[in-house]
Formats: structure tokens, C-alpha cells, sequence
């Protein structure tokens, strides 16, 4: 089986990737009405055995809305129109949500607030008490 290299530690089968093609919408004349140049790409994140949790966890996160609840990844490419232009920028879609998953996020680290943040604060609140103490109706005695 021909495999799709991701990145260094990451390659998936061609044979995991199914294509549909669909009539798109969009400019294209008569040509958009008879030919099914949209491509829907289908990759099953979930069951893939190319990923370790983190990422895969990571890659269906980025999905969102464009994977379904049995965790199948579905991107349409219509933007073009020839058949092959939208598969292969359905592919290149693809791999790049991989690559973007394939990173790990940095660890955030603590910090404390500086000394001129801190006082930047204190000052913004005073001019806003002041402000609203302004607003007041004066007190007569």
C-alpha cells in the first residue's frame, strides 16, 4: 500500500483516505451542472492506527465541526474548478491539520505579574473610582 508521509513519525495509508466527488456549486457555467468536480475527502481519525493519543486527541479538536460523532474527519474541496485541482487541496487540507496536530502545544508557565502591571492596575482602578464618584448627587448637610 502506497503510504502519505505526514511528517517524520507520521505516514498514513492511501487505503484510509475515501474520495466521493459531488456536483459543486459556484462558477464553472453549464460545466458545474454535469461534471461532480467537488471532492469530499473522508479520513477515520479514530480508528487510524498512524497517530498516538496526543495527537489524535489534538486532531479532533482542531476538526470540529468537520468530524462526525464516529470520529470521521469529512473536508470538502469545491473551490476549483477541475475534479483534480480539489482533490489534491483536499489532500493538502488534510495534511496540514495532521502537521498542525502533530506539534505539541508548549506548557504554559506560571508567572508573576510585574511590579508595573501591578501599578498600572492599582491606578486604573483609582481613576475609575473616582470617575464613578463623580457621578454621585452631592450630599447637602
Amino acid at each position: 500500500m502506497p503510504r502519505i508521509s505526514v511528517t517524520d513519525d507520521i505516514a498514513i495509508d492511501e487505503s484510509e483516505l475515501s474520495e466521493s466527488f459531488v456536483l459543486a456549486s459556484g462558477p464553472g457555467g453549464q460545466n458545474v451542472n454535469k461534471v461532480s468536480s467537488a471532492v469530499q475527502l473522508r479520513f477515520d481519525v479514530a480508528q487510524s492506527p498512524a497517530f498516538d493519543e496526543g495527537v489524535r486527541h489534538r486532531l479532533m479538536r482542531l476538526a470540529g465541526s468537520r468530524l462526525t460523532k464516529d470520529g470521521v474527519l469529512v473536508i470538502t474541496a469545491r473551490e476549483h474548478r477541475s475534479q483534480d485541482r480539489n482533490r489534491s487541496e483536499a489532500r493538502a487540507r488534510l495534511l496540514d491539520l495532521i502537521r498542525r496536530a502533530a506539534t505539541r502545544p508548549k506548557p504554559r508557565k506560571a508567572t508573576k505579574p510585574t511590579g508595573a502591571s501591578k501599578r498600572r492596575r492599582l491606578d486604573s482602578k483609582t481613576i475609575r473610582g473616582k470617575l464613578k464618584q463623580g457621578r454621585a448627587k452631592p450630599v447637602n448637610d
